[in-house]
């Protein structure tokens, strides 16, 4: 049988993934907000204590607990450092606050309480003893009164000093105390994993001058135009040489011509495989002079981790083990029916040699730590073992804990979450096909309001170089535009394909088709950045505004707007202390004005419900006073499709008059 004398039960314990089998996610600095349902047969009243500590740590660190409603607890603790904290929880009767509430009842309804008072001597004196030095003779003295033959009325409100209640929780007797079964774990990282701002270039389009292959030297002439435009990470396609065998040429066309420089993730050729650097892009010195060049603008280089082999890859003379073989001896191929990549192999990570394989492909992402890689941008992680993952980032952040693995993995939602669960910092979303109004905020409840929050960190693409969405295609400018100022402001992370989104490139190779006219990935580009009409004034402001305002530093704390038209949507972000309230307005029908009531929460947000408050376009620098939480907005997509307002609270100063900050 159970010890009946642990009467208290612990359920339903949150924050907890998958009860507790995967950690869940905080950055640097965080709450982690720690609620379960705590209960006992009775009316015995309880104690109740969050523990945590940094994992390795010798001694707990304990929270008390406060109760809610309707038998829901909450502790708050906060995470420093990076690495692994582990949290769990502990609760106890009561005894003293039983004694001490029946009493109180007693003595009020004018009923004898001369035995209880010698009750409640006993547990004080009970606390003496398990106290130490002063404690325990204060505690003793205050036994012996209530022991006494004083007046009653002196007992009570000696009974009823706080600071006795609280002597009484810090000496109490945890010998029965129930422990929740599990310790429950958080994984800690760096502020950029829940705020970064990326920006994707090829290196070999760099140079800017027709003909020549661009160069790592090419990519540091240009840091300061990214760093400008307010981006701190810059993403690379694969660095490695690429292989010659079945090479694609442009437009992804099966035969390449002479010039043709193929595609950077069929990695591999004579010159060497992943630990190689392609030769016309420079070499390991030069890729460590741009990773220190980048950092002194702020800036982290994100590598491509691409597992897969070009036919020319060294790996495929020295381990074919390592590949699957067809019937007629020949390796497999990529395919994604009707589409085939011949030019790459894929690993097979069901072969007899798979532990040699896996050993060796976290020597490579080693390698490039080394190099002062920090940042890894992981291609087609569900085309791979999801355990391989688990394994795999595991190992690395034993002795990396501030290492980034973003997952570019456009798949079914289980397979995605599976691979955040797992261990990716952040991952890319289905925001790239989210359009109309009811879609955004159905995706974004589910990424921010459930479960899903606790471990997944969305960054949002608006293109990529795979991905030309139909609604850049066919929107114009104004697209380009909404679907920024979107990214920017739904998600703390985000990201863009560039030249090609700045300068507003909506070219697709067919009808139907997310693939880029002339793609990139097939061939190098020499991007006018100057051409008229580009973005990256527009692009510039809001990564401004996303440094200044902490409320879009957070993905969590979105609150959708009523709104009276269906083309317009709003939402608020939130500071933890609503010192930073940052509404968002966005058209988002790229042709037509819309213009629309919109219901703001004042009374939620800290506004007093009689008082005008000033709200600032971040972006055209209007300012507005608004006196209700209804309020009338109207977006001309061909002016500016969106509004970022700052909301400013009316305070009065020392001189008796109005401002606002």
């Amino acid at each position: 049988m159970h010890d009946l004398k642990k009467r208290v039960l612990i359920e339903r314990l949150r924050p907890a993934v998958d009860h507790g089998r995967f950690p869940i996610r905080r950055c640097t600095g965080e709450l982690v907000r720690v609620t379960a349902d705590i209960f006992v047969d009775g009316h015995d009243r309880l104690c109740a204590e969050l523990l945590c500590r940094k994992q390795g740590a010798a001694q707990w660190q304990a929270r008390p607990m406060e109760m809610l409603s309707n038998d829901v607890w909450r502790a708050d603790f906060r995470v420093s450092e990076i690495g692994h904290y582990e949290y769990t929880l502990q609760a106890w009767i009561d005894r003293f606050g039983t004694w001490l509430a029946a009493v109180e009842k007693k003595f009020a309804g004018g009923l004898e309480v001369r035995l209880e008072m010698i009750e409640g001597a006993r547990l004080i004196a009970a606390a003496a003893e398990r106290a130490v030095g002063t404690d325990q003779d204060w505690l003793s003295a205050k036994s012996a009164f209530l022991a006494s033959d004083g007046d009653v009325r002196d007992k009570m409100e000696l009974a009823s000093d706080p600071d006795l209640a609280r002597m009484m929780r810090a000496c109490a007797d945890n010998g029965a105390a129930t422990i929740y079964p599990q310790v429950l774990e958080v994984v800690v990282e760096p502020r950029q994993a829940r705020f970064s701002t990326w920006y994707e270039m090829f290196p070999r389009s760099a140079s800017g001058e027709p003909g020549r292959h661009g160069t790592f030297e090419d990519c540091r002439q240009r840091l300061p135009v990214i760093a400008d435009m307010g981006f701190d990470v810059l993403y690379l396609p694969p660095i490695h040489p690429i292989g010659r065998t079945h090479r694609k040429g442009k437009n992804n066309a099966s035969q390449a011509g002479p010039d043709d420089p193929g595609s950077p993730w069929a990695i591999g050729g004579p010159e060497g495989g992943h630990r190689a650097i392609h030769p016309q892009l420079g070499n390991l010195e030069s890729f460590r002079a741009l990773i220190d060049a980048a950092r002194e603008h702020g800036i982290e280089i994100a590598m491509d981790l691409a597992f897969q082999c070009s036919p020319d890859h060294p790996y495929v003379r020295e381990h074919p083990e390592w590949f699957r073989q067809r019937p007629d001896g020949s390796i497999q191929y990529a395919e994604n029916p009707p589409k085939k990549y011949e030019d790459i192999y894929p690993f097979d990570f069901e072969s007899d040699q798979a532990e040699d394989l896996c050993q060796e492909l976290l020597q490579v992402v080693l390698h490039w730590i080394g190099q002062g890689v920090r940042v890894f941008r992981v291609d087609n992680p569900h085309t791979k073992p999801l355990r391989f993952w688990e394994w795999l980032i595991a190992q690395v952040k034993q002795t990396h804990p501030e290492i980034l693995f973003l997952s570019e993995a456009f798949t079914r939602p289980k397979s995605m979450y599976r691979l955040a669960k797992g261990g990716f910092t952040q991952s890319y979303t289905y925001f790239t096909w989210r359009n109309l109004k009811r879609e955004i905020e159905a995706y974004m409840t589910e990424l921010t309001q459930t479960d899903v929050a606790e471990f997944f960190w969305p960054n949002f693409w608006p293109n990529t170089p795979d991905i030309l969405p139909e609604f850049l295609q066919l929107g114009g400018r104004p697209a380009f535009v909404i679907r920024l100022a979107l990214a920017a402001t739904l998600s703390s992370n985000y990201g863009m394909y560039g030249p090609a989104f700045e300068l507003c490139v909506n070219q697709a190779k067919a009808p139907f088709s997310e693939e880029y006219l002339d793609s990139e990935k097939y061939q190098i580009h020499q991007w006018d950045l100057k051409k008229p009409g580009n973005l990256r004034g527009l692009i510039r402001r809001i990564n401004r505004i996303r440094r200044q305002n902490p409320a879009l530093q957070q993905t969590r704390n979105l609150l959708f707007l009523p709104v009276d038209d269906e083309e317009i949507i709003a939402y608020c972000k939130y500071s933890d202390d609503f010192d930073n309230v940052v509404l968002t307005t966005v058209n988002l029908d790229p042709h037509h004005t819309h213009a629309a009531w919109l219901q703001l929460p004042t009374a939620s947000l800290g506004l007093a419900a009689d008082q005008p408050y000033q709200v600032h376009d971040l972006i055209g620098d209007a300012r507005y006073l608004w006196h209700s939480g209804s309020n009338y907005v109207e977006l001309d997509p061909l002016v500016m499709p969106v509004h970022i307002f700052r909301i400013r609270k009316r305070l009065r100063s020392e001189h008796d008059f109005d401002y606002y900050m």
